[in-house]
């Protein structure tokens, strides 16, 4: 089970998708696993993934207390995928974000063949999951699925504000701001690259996409609903 299910978007939508994680278990494989999951995350970045995080400090965009309204439009939007791994201090959830298929396949099978001993977990539609295990030479062990919506569903958000905001598996990239960052794309006061990395900082688990969250918003100039 992830947070991640919760990702609102058709299996399509997830095309440029692809979260993996790794976990240990409380007593069963968290002898080492600290250091495991520093080795984890230091082998994701030479496959260039679009973000790196930890669910205790967050991903490799973060929000800064020492800001002021004039450099706050001039911050730097580097990825620092170093202070996410020079940051864990605790065994926790760790987690790289691909934008496409191929890298997170690649990765997947230098984890493999590395064997760390943590639980690996694949975060995508059920057909790019399937295809990541084939290419790793190992079959899926389990599947979780995310039965959506239910209820009052008339009251939620536009679809494009439900898959920006639910991109954060803690929920803390709120629907105004999701929605604000659509409005201003729309209207040319941000480009889509700002407003991805604006959201991106707010996601407490490090695993926003800011490369899905640019295509929604360049979708978002064009569509209404």
């Amino acid at each position: 089970m992830t947070n991640t299910l919760h990702r609102f978007g058709n299996a399509e939508s997830f095309r440029d998708d692809f979260i993996v994680f790794a976990i240990a278990s409380r007593g069963k494989n968290d002898e080492g696993a600290l250091e495991k999951q520093r080795q984890f995350l230091k082998m994701a970045i030479p496959f260039g993934p679009v973000n790196l995080g930890d669910a205790r400090n967050g991903g490799c965009l973060r929000p800064s207390k020492a800001m002021n309204p004039t450099n706050h439009w001039n911050r730097d939007v580097t990825p620092d995928f170093e202070a996410v791994v020079n940051g864990l201090q605790n065994i926790t959830t760790v987690a790289a974000v691909f934008d496409n298929r191929l890298k997170a396949e690649q990765f997947l099978q230098a984890v493999r063949k590395v064997d760390l001993g943590l639980s690996i977990n694949i975060s995508t539609s059920i057909e790019g999951a399937e295809q990541c295990c084939h290419a790793a030479g190992i079959p899926r062990h389990s599947v979780g699925y995310s039965l959506g919506f239910e209820g009052k569903v008339e009251k939620l958000p536009n679809t494009q504000v439900l898959s920006l905001m639910t991109m954060c598996g803690h929920g803390m990239v709120a629907q105004s701001l999701a929605k604000k960052m659509i409005d201003w794309v729309k209207e040319g006061r941000r480009t889509p690259q700002q407003a991805a990395t604006y959201m991106q900082r707010f996601c407490s688990c490090g695993v926003f996409n800011p490369a899905r969250a640019v295509r929604i918003l360049e979708d978002a100039r064009h569509r209404s609903t």
